[in-house]
């Protein structure tokens, strides 16, 4: 397939070429919105003692957040990347959010498969014990996806694309 190269967001690019893939990292974002919203609901949950509800929470997280990477590499696998066109201090504090979200999200994936397996045997304690520094990892990786997705498409949007 045919990598597409993207110079406005939005609904002009269904008008200019009839292609519906700008609304994937839209789809992405909402994926990382819902996957934070349900990490925040399953801390709050064992928090309060409730196994049973933190433990369908969480297996909701998990699906959410493979749902939103299936996406996400099958967005950049088959379209360029929009380029950031934002300037000035703007541009250090959005590729500073971007490699630090690329670099902890490629870190935490075998440590959520991890705690997940700890999970599946019963084995509590290890489960908690690594939940701690893996859940605010996810949480930060969750939230800077849809702050870079804001960043990109929405508040530094290029200008042409607002006429």
């Amino acid at each position: 397939m045919q990598k597409n190269s993207w110079t406005k967001p939005g609904l002009s690019m269904l008008e200019e070429t009839g292609n519906h893939s700008f609304i994937i990292p839209t789809i992405n974002a909402c994926l990382n919105a819902t996957a934070t919203i349900l990490l925040a609901l399953g801390f709050i949950a064992i928090k309060a003692g409730d196994k049973k509800k933190h433990e369908r929470i969480m297996k909701l997280a998990v699906l959410v957040s493979a749902a939103f990477l299936t996406s996400y590499l099958y967005y950049h696998y088959n379209y360029d990347s929009y380029k950031f066109a934002g300037e000035g201090l703007w541009r250090v504090v959005y590729f500073f959010i971007l490699i630090s979200h690329i670099i902890l999200a490629a870190l935490q994936l075998p440590f959520i498969f991890r705690i997940l397996w700890l999970a599946y045997k019963g084995r509590e304690k290890e489960h908690a014990r690594l939940a701690k520094w893996v859940w605010p990892v996810w949480m930060y990786t969750s939230i800077t996806g849809v702050l870079v997705y804001l960043m990109l498409y929405v508040i530094f949007s290029p200008k042409e694309a607002l006429l």
